[in-house]
C-alpha cells in the first residue's frame, strides 16, 4: 500500500525589536548569561508586563504578508507548563483569539503556483535557555540563562498542506526570506531567532483521514528539517507496514545519527490549562493603524521577481536570484536606475560582484562597489571605452581602492583602442610574423583566425577592440571565410 505524508509546520520567529515584549530589557544576542533580565521577565511577584507596541506592528506586517485577516481584537493567555528555563511557570502567549488568522502563502515553484494555508499568526514571549554542556560539572548540573526569556516571538502555524520533506524545507526557506525581507526577523537560525517544529503523519495515498501525528521539535536549519522529516516519514511507514501503531508524541532530531528520538508523549492543547492573562488588556487594533502598516509594506519577493521579468526582460533564473534578498533586489534596481543595462547588471551581480563578496566575506549591503559605480563601469563597456576583459581588471581595482571606473581607466591609460589605423598597424605586423597561420586560415583552418586575433590583442596589451580586430583581420585576409 502506498502512503503519503501530511505535514504542518509551526515556525517561531524572533521579532527585531530593541527590547523584550513586556519589559525594557535588551534583546541583543550574545550577552553574558543573566545580564539582560529584570523582575518582569524573571517573573518576580508583583512585576507587571507592558506590551511592546513595535512587536505588535511587526506581527501585523508578517500577518499581512501572509494574506491573513488581522483581527481587531486579540487576547493574551497564560500557557502553563513547568520547565527550569520558564521562570514564571507559564508562558504568555495567545490561544483562542490570535492576532492574525486565515491566511495563505502563495509562491512560484517552477511553472506553477504553490499554496500553503496559514492557520494563525500569534504573539508570545520566548523562554530562557537550559545549558547542558560546556561546564566542568555539566555531567551533574544544568545551567539556565534567562537572557532570552521574554524576547518577542511570533508563532506561524500552517495548515497540514505540505506533502513531502523537500517541499516543507522549501516552504520554510521561502517563509524565512519573506520575514527577513520585511525586516521582521533577522533569519539567523544558528542563534535561535528562527526555529521550526514539524507535525508529521502518514496515511494511505488517496485517504481523506489523517494519521496519528508526531511533532519534531526545534529544527534550526532547512537541511535538518528535511532530514528529520525524511527519517520520520520512513519510520512511520515502516511501523504501519509491520502492523504497528504510530504514537502521538514529541520527538527530537539527532543530527549525529540523522534520526529522530522520542522525547515525551505529546500533550494536547488543553493540558496547558490556557486562561486569559489577567495582567494584560486585550490587544485592540483600529483600522487606521492596520491600513497605515499595509500602505508601508514593501513589494514582496514574488511580485518583484515577476516585475523584473516583465519590466527588465530578465530570464526567470536571473530574476529569482536577484530577489533572494531585498538588499540584492534594491542594488539591482539602483544600478539600472544609474544607467546600467539590466541584463548586464544581472550578469555582473551574479558573476564578478558575487565572487568579490564571497572572497571578502561581505554581504551585498556592504558591497565594495556601489550600484552607481558598477553602472558607470558597465557604461564604459557599452560605449566601447574598455572591453569586457579589461573591465574585470578595472573592477578589481575598484574593489581594492574605492575609486570610480572612469578615474582608473584614465589614470592607467586603459582606454580601448578603436582607431582603425592603429589596429591595422598591429595587424600588418602580426600577419608578416605569422605567415604560417595566415596560410592555414586560407587553407580552411578556421581556428587560425582565433590565434591571429589573440596575437593582435597581445600586441596591443589587450586594449584593442576585439570586434574591430576580427572585422579588420578578416578584411585583410581576403573575405573573412577560410578557404577563400
Amino acid at each position: 500500500m502506498p502512503f503519503e505524508a501530511v505535514i504542518g509546520l509551526e515556525i517561531h520567529a524572533q521579532l527585531q525589536t530593541a527590547s523584550k515584549i513586556f519589559c525594557g530589557c535588551s534583546t541583543v544576542f550574545g550577552a553574558p548569561p543573566n545580564t539582560h533580565v529584570c523582575p518582569v521577565c524573571l517573573g518576580f511577584p508583583g512585576a507587571l508586563p507592558v506590551l511592546n507596541g513595535a512587536a505588535v506592528d511587526f506581527a501585523v506586517r508578517a500577518g499581512l504578508a501572509l494574506g491573513c485577516r488581522i483581527n481587531d481584537r486579540s487576547i493574551f493567555a497564560r500557557k502553563n507548563y513547568f520547565y527550569p528555563d520558564l521562570p514564571k511557570g507559564y508562558q504568555i502567549s495567545q490561544y483562542e483569539l490570535p492576532l492574525a488568522s486565515q491566511g495563505a502563502l502563495e509562491y512560484t515553484v517552477g511553472d506553477g503556483i504553490r499554496r500553503v494555508g496559514i492557520t494563525r499568526v500569534h504573539l508570545e514571549e520566548d523562554a530562557g535557555k537550559s545549558l547542558h554542556e560546556g561546564f566542568s560539572d555539566s555531567d551533574r548540573k544544568t545551567y539556565v540563562d534567562f537572557n532570552r526569556s521574554g524576547v518577542p516571538l511570533i508563532e506561524i502555524v500552517t495548515e497540514p498542506d505540505l506533502r513531502s520533506a523537500p517541499e516543507a524545507a522549501a516552504f520554510f526557506a521561502r517563509l524565512r526570506a519573506i520575514l527577513v525581507w520585511l525586516g521582521v526577523n533577522d533569519g539567523n537560525m544558528e542563534e535561535g531567532s528562527l526555529r521550526c517544529d514539524a507535525n508529521v503523519s502518514v496515511r494511505p495515498a488517496g485517504s481523506g483521514a489523517f494519521g496519528t501525528k508526531a511533532e519534531v521539535k526545534n529544527l534550526n536549519s532547512f537541511r535538518f528539517l528535511q532530514k528529520a522529516l525524511e527519517y520520520e516519514i520512513d519510520r512511520q511507514i515502516e511501523l504501519l507496514r509491520e502492523g504497528g501503531r504510530v504514537r502521538q508524541e514529541t520527538r527530537l532530531f539527532d543530527a549525529a545519527s540523522g534520526g529522530t528520538v522520542s522525547m515525551r508523549s505529546k500533550e494536547e492543547a488543553h493540558d496547558y490549562r490556557y486562561f486569559p492573562e489577567p495582567d494584560l488588556p486585550p490587544v485592540v487594533l483600529d483600522a487606521d493603524r492596520v491600513d497605515a502598516l499595509r500602505r508601508a509594506m514593501p513589494e514582496l519577493p514574488d511580485a518583484r521577481r515577476r516585475r523584473f521579468i516583465e519590466q527588465h526582460a530578465l530570464p526567470e533564473y536571473d530574476a529569482g536570484h536577484l530577489t533572494e534578498s531585498r538588499a540584492l533586489a534594491d542594488y539591482f534596481e539602483q544600478a539600472v536606475a544609474a544607467g546600467g543595462s539590466p541584463k548586464m547588471v544581472s550578469n555582473w551581480m551574479m558573476g564578478e560582484l558575487a565572487r568579490a563578496l564571497n572572497d571578502n566575506g561581505r554581504e551585498i549591503s556592504d558591497a565594495p562597489v556601489t550600484a552607481a559605480r558598477l553602472a558607470s563601469l558597465l557604461q564604459l563597456i557599452d560605449r566601447g571605452t574598455i572591453s569586457g576583459a579589461m573591465a574585470k581588471g578595472v573592477f578589481e581595482k575598484m574593489c581594492a581602492s574605492g575609486r570610480d571606473a572612469a578615474e582608473i581607466v584614465e589614470a592607467e591609460g586603459l582606454s580601448q583602442i578603436d582607431d582603425e589605423a592603429q589596429i591595422l598597424e598591429r595587424i600588418t605586423s602580426v600577419l608578416s610574423e605569422h605567415a604560417d597561420a595566415v596560410a592555414q586560415f586560407r587553407a580552411g583552418k578556421a581556428a587560425a583566425l582565433g590565434f591571429l586575433v589573440g596575437q593582435v590583442m597581445k600586441a596591443t596589451a589587450g586594449k584593442a577592440n576585439p570586434r574591430r580586430v576580427n572585422e579588420l583581420l578578416k578584411r585583410e585576409l581576403g573575405g573573412g571565410s577560410p578557404g577563400t
